[in-house]
């Protein structure tokens, strides 16, 4: 059994001793030996020392927006970055159960462990809105983003913050949120991947920031009920008659919808133009505003993610009010150079990842990196506008 450990640093109530303070920040978070999985939160406040920038791979690239491509009323700033790192370790959910090697089943229903070539007994045991089971059978690491959808047992839901999970593992717990309110019926056994859809950002939001069940079913019938009011009278009227995130942004209305922003081949002319650039990441702007940004330790990992990643943006674009003012690169820019705020809080599975929440002034940043061998580097950053 894993055994958990919880440190909370104030450094407005507990100063780190001075021979710490020296450190740089992650080098102190990273220092102590690990028992099995730990997990270390520390807030930082006004700090009343200078910490210097950590050294090594773990030190974050720096990131350059280019002249945005426009869609509409949304505007998409390529993001590049003075470094890169490889990442062909890792395999994307949709990968994974692509091959049969990433399986997800509701908690309580997941095999118990037993010998090899003897029955497997299901444990007795209730499932649970927000907790699911994924066993990796891949020789690789699963690489998890927080907002993709998984679609079946008895509700959908979305993952609710990004994760990596080791090679060969399993079961483990995967905490998530449901998108699929008033359903609490088996539609399938397993879940599946929504391969060409990710939560939007406004979805996304209170499932990494508030961590609000409620919140996300709020904003699943705003978005659905955006969505339909965005549509013709008989589009509109033929939309399923469904709760579900999921089967109302697959239904073939909101295809329509999405398809006027371009469809797949404005998606894939805008992902050889990332590619031709070397985009690393983007900023997302709708109607003149900067929102959102995702960024990668690579353009190839941005690649495998943008299909689903574009379709979210362009989702949030047809549900956001009327075109405004066009967006300005000075504004993207200073969105990706101000990744910093005055709280910080780390959580640490010992040789795997670390998972940094930064709270700045009307703003959230989430950082992954991974800890596996041979790696200690960013694999993606998310920033949302609060």
């Amino acid at each position: 059994m894993a055994i958990h450990q919880m440190n909370w640093v104030d450094h407005k109530s507990a100063p780190l001793p001075m021979e710490e303070c020296r450190k740089p920040l992650r080098q102190w978070l990273a220092w102590k030996p690990f028992i099995g999985r730990k997990i270390v939160l520390a807030a930082l406040y006004a700090l009343p020392f200078a910490l210097p920038a950590a050294a090594g791979p773990d030190q974050q690239p720096v990131f350059k927006v280019l002249p945005p491509i426009i869609r509409g009323n949304l505007a998409v700033f390529p993001v590049v970055a003075d470094r890169a790192y490889d990442t062909a370790q890792f395999i994307t959910l949709d990968e994974g159960v692509r091959s049969g090697q990433v399986t997800i089943t509701e908690a309580g229903e997941e095999p118990g462990l037993v010998r090899p070539g003897r029955p497997m007994p299901v444990r007795e045991q209730g499932a649970e809105v927000n907790r699911l089971v994924l066993y990796n059978n891949s020789p690789h690491a699963l690489l998890l983003l927080a907002g993709e959808i998984v679609t079946g047992g008895k509700q959908d839901r979305v993952i609710g913050s990004d994760h990596i999970v080791p090679p060969n593992v399993g079961p483990i717990d995967l905490g998530v949120f449901c998108v699929e309110p008033g359903r609490w019926v088996a539609s399938s056994g397993k879940f599946g991947s929504m391969g060409a859809q990710m939560a939007q950002p406004s979805v996304r939001t209170p499932a990494m920031a508030e961590r609000n069940q409620s919140e996300v079913w709020a904003n699943v019938r705003s978005s659905n009920a955006k969505m339909a009011s965005s549509l013709a009278g008989a589009e509109a009227g033929a939309l399923p008659p469904t709760t579900s995130y999921a089967k109302v942004f697959e239904s073939a209305p909101v295809a329509k919808r999405v398809a006027s922003y371009g469809g797949s081949e404005s998606e894939q002319a805008i992902l050889r133009e990332l590619r031709g650039k070397g985009a690393v990441g983007v900023v997302v702007a709708i109607n003149g505003r900067v929102l959102w940004a995702d960024l990668f330790a690579n353009t190839e990992l941005l690649a495998k993610y943008w299909p689903k990643l574009m379709r979210s943006y362009v989702a949030e674009a047809i549900t956001s009010a009327d075109k405004g003012p066009s967006a300005d690169i000075h504004d993207a820019q200073l969105y990706v150079d101000s990744l910093n705020g005055s709280r910080e809080i780390v959580e640490t599975e010992a040789n795997v990842y670390r998972r940094t929440d930064v709270t700045g002034e009307g703003y959230r940043v989430f950082e992954l990196v991974s800890l596996l061998p041979k790696t200690g580097f960013t694999v993606h950053i998310t920033k949302m506008r609060q």
